[in-house]
């Protein structure tokens, strides 16, 4: 491709994805961005077709659709809304793969029925789109739950028949080949609603200033025969999908609840990390290897917390003593140079019939952190001994990587936060972490956080699995695995079975195959993160629609060229919600966005918008289908405005 292809006129060959508003992007192999389409442009072309596409003007990525390739059968997804007469309907698309309603005649409606939410069947070429299946009444919770899962392409569940004559009992024979650590004092802590335990702590005092920690996780393979049908679902699956209310797991039930999960008073098989650790946090001696244990108490962070703050209850002398580890273990991770991106998560407060009577944020306390240092220690020791310690060379691996970011992106960081007040040292690696921690620890509390720490977020490279190490650039470390989630995650599946053969002195697998292996893991865990967005998004807009008409207070946290992006401050009911003020409904000037100032600005007047901005909006339009809310703008509670020179 020549150095000025994207701007001569040239043609590229694609996929294009359309927007709800009509217009379109096409992504081409090679071109960092993607080539914009004007609505009336696309040559009625669906979502995911391969078409040619030619550039059109020299000052930007922006073409025309002049010719469709790969056109195939399509399966979409959408609401069914009958005509007066009920001969014919339309099918609304949930998606943005197509913008335009999908006509039915009443002979291919099969039994739907108004409002019904189904999977269309549609070739570009026929005039005859059918409907093939019915997942219920739009906007239930079961049939929102399908849909998505239909949509990112989950795996039905198969195995629950074959998940059924695993032996619960385990044998003599196996206990004796593994460490028995049934009598050390073990306890597991979750949140309060966790079904699934696959990670417990155990501590033994071995001198005045000496202990012996144990991180010991389910040992998950041992049921999971390697190329047995539960195997195939599990790598298939890759990763357990977390809803607000329930899980799709990546493992049938029997074990990810029961024989694997390390339930309290139960003998429970492992792969267990040890260390031999002093006061000052040091580490001394590290032991990998199969063991059984029996855990005596199941704790819920807050009840772990209130003993860290209480000095009491039970087990405290042990936990305090992890919890005193555990800050030397995560300041030291820190002043070397790890970033700190402690981000809320949203919580919902459901009423008896599981809709959302409550939003809020979810903070990380102490007894989280406690939790996190130690996993974190397990699954970086665990890659060091694969890494350095394993006498075979070239072993093959399974790492969690993190590329160092990129630097474009960096810029657009600083520039971002530049506007908010704030700044960044992008002198190298060590300055661009104090300074991003720096950053993260000033907007604390502030209504600006969540906004600062999702740029920053978006700034970073995506994590992911692979059996090339290059290190993790957000923890700091040279070497780090997934090893202390296998009831949720194939890749620490793989871990264990990859370290059992170095235990046992076996050969190296073939590095290509567990490359493959890895890529798998890393889409479907890309995958999952969506679904999961996608639904906290449908449970977001089924509470906002319950409140229609209200007025809330936010902060403006994003814009494209239509519209203003604004997520609704914490209040005692609400937070992280975010909807968009289009531009062509602020009535009292001719609005533009403008992308190097991060701003939308008035033509005539000069009125000016920015990030972090503060404003009252009122909720507008809630529309499930298309998972959107509108806000009309109230007011600007900054009262910022700018003359016409800013928009220069």
């Amino acid at each position: 491709m020549g150095k000025n292809d994207k701007k001569n006129g040239c043609f590229h060959v694609g996929r294009i994805f359309i927007t709800h508003f009509g217009y379109a992007f096409v992504s081409v192999y090679g071109l960092e961005k993607d080539i914009f389409i004007p609505k009336n442009k696309t040559e009625q072309a669906l979502g995911g077709d391969k078409v040619i596409v030619k550039i059109k003007k020299k000052n930007r990525l922006e073409g025309q659709v002049v010719y469709l390739l790969d056109i195939k059968k399509k399966y979409y997804l959408g609401t069914l809304s009958l005509a007066k007469t009920t001969s014919y309907g339309f099918v609304q698309a949930d998606n943005n793969y197509i913008n335009v309603d999908i006509f039915i005649s009443e002979k291919n409606f099969n039994k739907a029925k108004n409002k019904d939410k189904v999977i269309v069947e549609w070739e570009k070429t026929s005039t005859q789109p059918n409907i093939i299946e019915i997942l219920g009444v739009s906007g239930f919770q079961k049939t929102e739950i399908s849909a998505i899962l239909i949509e990112y392409g989950w795996p039905s569940r198969k195995v629950e028949i074959e998940s059924k004559k695993i032996p619960e009992k385990i044998s003599l024979e196996e206990i004796r080949l593994r460490r028995d650590l049934r009598s050390e004092i073990t306890f597991t802590v979750d949140p309060f609603d966790a079904k699934d335990f696959d990670d417990a702590l155990s501590l033994k005092k071995l001198g005045e200033n000496t202990w012996e920690i144990g991180v010991h996780i389910s040992d998950v393979s041992y049921y999971l025969i390697e190329g047995s049908l539960l195997d195939l679902e599990a790598s298939k699956r890759a990763t357990s999908i977390y809803f607000v209310d329930f899980v799709v797991p990546m493992l049938p039930k029997i074990l990810s609840n029961h024989l694997c999960s390390l339930l309290p008073n139960s003998e429970r098989l492992c792969f267990s990390a040890i260390f031999e650790i002093n006061k000052k946090a040091k580490l001394l001696k590290s032991w990998f290897g199969k063991t059984i244990i029996k855990s005596y108490k199941r704790f819920t962070y807050a009840e772990v917390q209130e003993i860290i703050e209480k000095y009491s209850g039970t087990f405290f002398e042990e936990i305090l003593i992890l919890e005193k580890l555990a800050q030397k273990l995560r300041k030291e991770r820190l002043d070397k140079g790890s970033i700190n991106f402690n981000k809320s998560e949203i919580k919902f407060i459901l009423d008896g019939h599981h809709n959302p009577k409550k939003i809020c944020l979810k903070k990380n306390k102490m007894a989280n952190f406690v939790i996190e240092e130690f996993m974190l220690l397990a699954n970086k020791k665990v890659s060091e001994f694969v890494s350095i310690h394993v006498k075979k060379k070239l072993s093959t691996y399974i790492y969690r990587v993190h590329d160092k970011p990129n630097s474009e992106k960096l810029l657009v960081l600083k520039k971002i936060i530049k506007t908010l007040g704030y700044t960044i040292n992008l002198r190298n690696r060590k300055t661009i972490s104090y300074s991003m921690n720096s950053l993260l620890e000033s907007v604390k509390n502030k209504p600006e956080e969540n906004l600062i720490i999702t740029f920053a977020m978006q700034a970073m490279s995506k994590a992911k699995y692979s059996t090339n190490n290059i290190g993790h650039y957000g923890l700091f470390f040279d070497y780090y695995s997934h090893f202390t989630s296998p009831i949720r995650r194939y890749s620490d599946i793989m871990a264990h079975r990859l370290l059992d053969i170095y235990l046992k002195n076996g050969k190296s697998p073939s590095k290509e195959i567990y490359e493959k292996k890895a890529e798998h893991c890393s889409s479907k865990e890309k995958i999952a993160y969506e679904v999961e967005r996608v639904y906290i998004k449908y449970m977001q807009l089924k509470y906002i629609e319950c409140i229609h008409g209200n007025e809330f207070e936010g902060i403006i946290s994003g814009f494209n060229e239509f519209g203003i992006s604004v997520e609704l401050e914490i209040s005692k009911a609400i937070s992280k919600v975010e909807g968009i003020i289009l531009l062509r409904n602020m009535k009292d000037d001719n609005y533009a966005f403008y992308p190097t100032k991060y701003r939308v600005i008035g033509e005539k007047y000069g009125r000016s918008y920015h990030l972090g901005q503060r404003v009252l909006v009122k909720v507008e339009e809630v529309n499930i289908e298309k998972r959107t809310i509108n806000f009309q703008l109230k007011k600007n509670l900054n009262n910022e405005y700018n003359n016409n020179s800013s928009r220069k």
